[in-house]
């Protein structure tokens, strides 16, 4: 496959390039820091463009040096992302919280965009993953700006499986869990003061050597599992399967290809408003064992 991967620099990005690479896959890998020593180490195969997501015009020079080497995609993992700001939403400096949602969720949107084209040239189906997580699916407290950008990414890949849904394009979001990353150091730096004790304390838990990798995999982070549902949803085993949020720990995404029908007819991992029906409640009738309303 000829796979467009960005933030392959570091962490996640680093490690699945490293794993596509030993797939016999080209990757293109997208990043702000220098990867000549990675794509020498694996000439041919990888190549290393630096850039910086979060720049349109820089996004858009990467696609163009990307066509002139192959004539289609088969797929884009973008995987670039930044924690940014950190603290109290209201408190937080509101450029660096603006600039980071910037980076996250136009980083990620500009480069669906810029490869689009590419993309739609694929033999086979066409696969995107984009990687969400970081608070999309309930409030983070602290973390507000990485939160909104993920919540925002995981809209934007619901809203354009809608969009392109005669297409031969699988586009999900990817969850991947607590893995210990330079974001885990990053909230370690910060400390509980600014991040919050909860957050710290998940940090302390992910970094910690002392913890089992299985322990740590119950927990929910594992980067194994991480990888290999990335390789799944760029596989033809996913066909069919888009516009959804999967968690890489805990969804059971190995049997979704079975379900892929009855999944596009649902709402079953995506993100949805409940009402009080649906928990059971009928807010406009009196709580159970209530005394009735005096007239």
């Amino acid at each position: 496959m000829n796979i467009v991967l960005t933030g392959s620099s570091t962490g996640i990005g680093r490690a699945l390039a490293e794993r596509l690479l030993s797939r016999g896959h080209h990757v293109w890998g997208l990043a702000r820091s220098d990867q000549s020593a990675f794509a020498a180490q694996h000439a041919g195969k990888f190549h290393g463009l630096r850039c910086d997501v979060a720049d349109l015009a820089q996004v858009e020079r990467a696609a163009a040096e990307v066509a002139a080497l192959t004539d289609s995609l088969d797929a884009l993992v973008t995987c670039a992302g930044v924690q940014g700001e950190i603290g109290r939403a209201l408190g937080t400096d509101a450029a660096k919280w603006s600039a980071t949602v910037r980076a996250n969720l136009d980083g990620t949107f500009f480069a669906l965009r810029a490869f689009d084209a590419l993309l739609a040239r694929a033999p086979r189906r066409a696969k995107i993953v984009c990687f969400s997580g970081g608070g999309a699916t309930k409030p983070r407290a602290n973390f507000s700006a990485y939160g909104v950008a993920k919540t925002g990414v995981v809209r934007l890949v619901e809203t354009i499986a809608e969009e392109e849904r005669g297409r031969a394009l699988d586009i999900n979001a990817l969850a991947p869990g607590a893995i210990n990353t330079r974001l885990t150091d990053e909230v370690l730096a910060l400390g509980p003061a600014v991040v919050g004790e909860a957050e710290y304390q998940a940090a302390l838990k992910t970094k910690s050597a002392a913890v089992p990798s299985e322990a740590l995999a119950k927990e929910g982070g594992s980067l194994e599992k991480a990888l290999d549902c990335v390789e799944w949803l760029l596989s033809p085993a996913s066909d069919g399967i888009s516009g959804r949020l999967i968690s890489a720990p805990w969804d059971p995404w190995k049997d979704l290809s079975a379900h892929a029908a009855d999944l596009a007819a649902s709402d079953v991992y995506t993100l949805r408003r409940i009402v009080p029906e649906e928990r059971g409640r009928h807010w406009d009738a009196p709580p159970p064992g209530s005394a009735p309303a005096s007239r």
